[in-house]
């Protein structure tokens, strides 16, 4: 009877409870933080039934009520007997173990079925209640993130303007780690299931909080990621959460301050449901952003194409150590729009959902595009948007990215990490100054840059999104254009109609990125970079033109030309690289270089002075035959390899090509030295040499240095053309004050240098054809024949198939005979539109490579054709032994070269120096 009473008891208070269904389950109180609507219901349920409820929410019965096995009855958790809530239960808490004592923690693992131990067994009370429901999937569903098992509840909520919005509450446990408790931002996380495209999410009427708030947004940061792992993920947002902190502390500034923070919102951009790193998402739930259980596919019979979470989050996760970072820790507030798409569709459509979807609600003044893993430092996004601020010309802007080196710089024992951060610093040195002094900006990287706005708005953004269809369309040219769409950007912004907009590069904005450590991804990665660059480059340049549409004046148009003609020389350089670099090792390797000081010769190989010519003439023959061989050996495999396997396929044979280039630059590199060491010395010899000077006696009164100039072509064309070269990378690297590269790198990266000219160009372009992003295609298996399920049968392993019966099977067969009987239809074939597009970008990619190799191996064969030399080296008078001497003349092509190398790097060195002035000179004005 007892029983009975306390089960009505139960039954009476759950039907009060779902009358207030379509109600929140906590109620605002007067000073607008929300409390606990079911405390004033906890004493009802005690005085009805005699439960005593704990301080975390669960009750007990006595002992002598209800008893099972002689153990006392627990039942549900006071929380699920009110209102239903998308919260799981509190942390540490699942079972309560006897009276009195202590909660049990919660398993390391799964957690087990409910009731499945009799000392918790259920009592007849529980019994009359309608069971928890349990489920486990995907991302979307209660515990999917954690793979454990969560009790759900059924809630009914009403559609906002045919939109599912919910306003979901976060743990208690999360809001004790933060300041902020009272405002829904920090104390709810908003979730809404958007059923539209990015291009018409305001016009379809959905919100943001900052909208419905009325914040001024000055700073709109999107974060694109696709499957990257979880430690990736927090060192991005723990520099961006530092960032924004520091923001907070610019007290003075009129823009920032204290509340800085409100100003700055982070969107997340995750392309791919199922693609997302799971570890990624109990981040994202650890930060209070994301909740499981709540995502949808559809919606009022529309299919959802992305998930948006909101939440001010006000804690961060460091990515090495896993800890949680906090007020305590100098993390302020930080407001995040997650976005997670339904679908994959790559990373352009990801900047869609940011420019179209929510920049237009927010419009922002300045949006910095990041990828995850790099990380910027913590004052750069302030560097980035004072450029922004103090010149509103600015349309764009990018920071310094570096390479990460690890601690003790320990990856630099690599020499791909450590030729690639010499590249990097290079770049930053004397490529990016020279462009920014330009006021054009080939590419800012849309790994760490910004752009303004409003200068966007318009033709840049259409014409950058253009790209989202091109990878899968007709036009080959447009398709490789596009990998490299940020430089696309780029051009439209400053040649945009009546605009006069400029790019900047800030070298107080550093970030830092991890580069490819291993063969394979490093040429994957070249591969897009090289082949989006080059076509992307030929676009600009055949459109030069555009840029008097803009708005600019005639000194800055006139600046452009110069930097247009300046590209245009550079892309002849980079098309004829592979034929350059061979010729330079082809005339290096001609003859054996001999060096007569004191009456005695000497060669490059270090022969004994008692040698013949002739001996040393052989033995010279022996190393280049082996040396030549070997290169064209590398060069043939390289071919083979690009034009049908994947670098991850080949990566032995890759590895040693690099191997056998870095031989041979080493090779290269002594004769070079050898070469200017020989001249240094025997120029020194002959100009203090009494007898020598006697017969010149125009030497008297001269400068030394004008004497070696303009009487030593040997010593002017290779000696000062390469010291100024390579001494220019020095001086600039020390008026920037990081000389260290030079000496932790730059012998790797010249021994890299071969396999960067060869291997990366001869993979891209033998892969023109290919115009995807990475690897991210479709790996299911299709299952339209059925599939064939192994069983276990009398210890063996069986397959169970369906097979045709014997009467179908005669009446098969008397069909095959009639089907022959017929006369053979007359089969006209077709290619389908895909093979028609393959075969097209195939042969677009076979024609781009014989032109390729037709212009260098032109290049090639006409210079080393044995007339052509013997008319170069005769109007130069060059010794035909190959001997060096001091007042011949250089050989003209290698004089070519290292001239052209001297002007382009003196063009950069010049634009290092004027950028450098200009700052100097800004922090005085």
């Amino acid at each position: 009877m007892a029983d009975k009473e306390d089960s009505d008891a139960f039954d009476s208070t759950r039907k009060a409870s779902t009358q207030g269904i379509y109600q929140d389950s906590r109620r605002v109180t007067e000073n607008g933080s929300y409390a606990d609507a079911s405390s004033a219901r906890n004493a009802e349920i005690q005085h009805n039934s005699g439960v005593v409820i704990d301080p975390a929410g669960y009750y007990h019965y006595p002992v002598g009520q209800a008893m099972h096995n002689q153990q006392p009855q627990m039942g549900p958790p006071a929380h699920m007997m009110g209102p239903p809530q998308l919260m799981a239960p509190p942390p540490g808490f699942y079972f309560n173990g006897p009276v009195g004592g202590a909660p049990m923690p919660p398993p390391s693992g799964p957690m087990p079925p409910m009731f499945s131990h009799p000392a918790i067994a259920p009592g007849p009370q529980f019994q009359a209640l309608a069971p928890p429901t349990f489920q486990q999937g995907g991302f979307g569903t209660p515990g999917a993130s954690t793979g454990t098992v969560l009790r759900t509840v059924r809630r009914n909520v009403e559609l906002d303007k045919g939109h599912l919005i919910v306003e979901l509450p976060v743990p208690n446990s999360l809001l004790k780690l933060g300041t902020f408790a009272n405002d829904k931002e920090f104390t709810h996380t908003r979730y809404t299931a958007v059923t539209c495209p990015a291009d018409d999410f305001s016009n379809n009427g959905y919100m943001l909080r900052q909208q419905q708030s009325g914040r001024h947004t000055e700073l709109f940061i999107v974060v694109t990621m696709y499957n990257e792992g979880d430690d990736l993920f927090c060192k991005t947002m723990m520099a961006l959460m530092k960032n924004i902190a520091y923001l907070c502390t610019r007290k003075r500034s009129k823009m920032w301050g204290e509340m800085g923070w409100q100003k700055a919102v982070i969107c997340i951009v995750s392309d791919g449901r199922t693609k997302i790193n799971p570890r990624v998402m109990s981040i994202l739930g650890l930060m209070g952003v994301v909740q499981d259980g709540i995502m949808k596919n559809s919606v009022a019979g529309k299919d959802v194409t992305a998930h948006l979470f909101e939440y001010t989050t006000q804690i961060a996760v460091d990515g090495d150590s896993m800890e949680i970072s906090g007020p305590k820790q100098g993390i302020v507030p930080c407001q995040i729009l997650f976005c997670l798409k339904e679908k994959n569709a790559k990373k352009i459509n990801s900047h869609r959902w940011f420019f179209n979807a929510f920049g237009p609600l927010l419009k922002p003044n300045v949006c910095i595009l990041i990828d995850v893993g790099t990380k910027p430092s913590d004052t750069s996004l302030y560097h980035l948007w004072k450029a922004f601020d103090i010149n509103k010309n600015v349309g764009g802007a990018c920071g310094e990215i570096y390479a990460e080196v690890g601690a003790g710089c320990f990856k630099l024992v690599n020499p791909l990490v450590a030729s690639q951060n010499f590249e990097y610093k290079m770049s930053n040195i004397l490529d990016k100054p020279l462009e920014s002094s330009f006021g054009y900006i080939s590419v800012l990287p849309g790994a760490f840059s910004a752009y303004r706005y409003a200068a966007l708005q318009g033709t840049p953004l259409q014409q950058y999104f253009k790209g989202e269809t091109m990878h899968g369309g007709e036009n080959i040219f447009a398709a490789n254009m596009y990998l490299a769409e940020d430089r696309i950007l780029c051009f439209e912004l400053v040649t945009k109609a009546n605009e006069a907009w400029v790019l900047r590069y800030i070298k107080a904005a550093r970030a830092e990125t991890d580069v490819p450590d291993t063969v394979p991804e490093f040429i994957s990665q070249r591969r897009r970079w090289l082949n989006g660059s080059f076509f992307a480059t030929i676009h600009a340049l055949s459109h030069w033109y555009l840029i008097f549409r803009s708005g600019h004046n005639f000194v800055q148009k006139f600046l452009f030309c110069v930097e247009f003609l300046y590209n245009a020389i550079s892309l002849i350089f980079n098309w004829t690289g592979i034929g350059n670099f061979y010729l330079t090792f082809y005339f290096l390797m001609a003859t054996p270089m001999t060096v007569t000081l004191n009456g005695k010769t000497f060669s490059a190989l270090g022969s004994s002075p008692n040698q013949s010519y002739g001996e040393v003439m052989n033995q010279y023959l022996i190393y280049s035959t082996v040396l030549r061989n070997g290169y064209v050996i590398a060069m043939v495999i390289i071919f083979i390899c690009s034009l049908g396997n994947r670098p991850q396929g080949s990566k032995i044979m890759y590895t040693l090509c690099m191997v056998i280039f870095a031989v041979i630059m080493g090779v290269m590199l002594y004769l070079g030295i050898f070469q200017v060491y020989a001249i240094v010395q025997q120029t020194l010899e002959q100009i203090t040499d009494p007898e020598f000077l006697s017969n010149h006696p125009e030497f008297r009164n001269k400068n030394i240095v004008l004497i070696l100039l303009q009487y030593f072509p040997m010593f002017r064309d290779t000696v000062c053309s390469l010291g100024a070269t390579y001494g220019m990378y020095l001086v600039s690297s020390i008026l920037y004050m990081e000389p260290w590269h030079m000496f932790t790198s730059f012998l790797q990266y010249l021994l890299l240098l071969p396999s960067y000219v060869n291997i990366l160009n001869v993979y891209a372009f033998c892969n023109l054809h290919d115009v995807s992003w990475g690897t991210k295609g479709d790996n299911t298996t299709s299952a339209d024949l059925g599939l064939a399920k192994v069983v276990q049968k009398d210890g063996k392993e069986v397959v169970e198939v369906e097979l045709t019966d014997q009467n179908d099977a005669n009446a098969a067969y008397g069909k095959y005979i009639m089907e022959l009987k017929q006369e053979r239809p007359v089969e006209v074939r077709k290619r389908d539109a895909k093979t028609k597009q393959e075969d097209y970008f195939k042969k677009f990619r076979t024609n781009i490579i014989l032109a390729w190799l037709g212009t260098n191996g032109l290049l090639v064969g006409v210079l080393t054709t044995d007339w052509i030399q013997k008319y170069l080296f005769a109007a130069l008078n060059v010794n035909s032994s190959g001997s060096i001497s001091s007042n011949s003349g250089t050989n003209p092509y290698l004089k070519f070269i290292f001239y052209a190398n001297l002007g382009l790097a003196s063009v950069r060195f010049l634009g290092c120096l004027v950028y450098l002035f200009l700052n100097i000179v800004h922090k005085f004005i």
